[in-house]
Order: C-alpha cells, then sequence, then structure tokens
C-alpha cells in the first residue's frame, strides 16, 4: 500500500536542472516508486525529463505518492530535500 504527502517548491528558482538531478540521485538510493503530482501532471523521480515537465516554480503545491519497501523513508528524504530549498541560497 503506498503513502502519500504534500509539500511546496521552496527554492527560488523552482526545479531547475540542478536540484532535478539532486532529487533523481536522491530516489535512486531507494527501491520505492515515488510520482510527484503538480495539478494534472505527474513525473517520476527517477525520470528528469518528466520532473522538468512539472514546471514546478517556487510556491508551487507538490503531491508525492511512494510504493514500496521502503516507501516512508524516501518520502522523507526526498520531503527534507525539497523542504530545505535543494540547499540552494
Amino acid at each position: 500500500m503506498g503513502i502519500s504527502r504534500e509539500t511546496k517548491i521552496r527554492n527560488k528558482e523552482g526545479l531547475h536542472f540542478r536540484p532535478i538531478m539532486q532529487l533523481v540521485d536522491l530516489s535512486s538510493r531507494f527501491s520505492a516508486t515515488v510520482q510527484l503530482h503538480v495539478e494534472e501532471r505527474e513525473a517520476s523521480s527517477r525520470s528528469p525529463m518528466e520532473l522538468l515537465m512539472l514546471v514546478a516554480t517556487q510556491g508551487t503545491p507538490v503531491r508525492l505518492e511512494a510504493d514500496g519497501d521502503d516507501a516512508e523513508p524516501a518520502l522523507d528524504a526526498i520531503i527534507r530535500l525539497i523542504e530545505n530549498g535543494f540547499d540552494e541560497t
């Protein structure tokens, strides 16, 4: 059974290439599948092109869904990365 959580994109530049690659790298450390949803758009956390197509700017609400044995730690880590603004200043 999957779990879901919601957050907002916090970094000033939104989901551009560098934070997308951080997210892809982090996601690859888990076996769980994680999907991000922005409005009607959906992307795998392991697909840079799909993530780019979310067009998620600062303040954009994002719903994350994870399924798999390590779904909860995967979501915890990804939410932490997003809420820390991908360590951008």
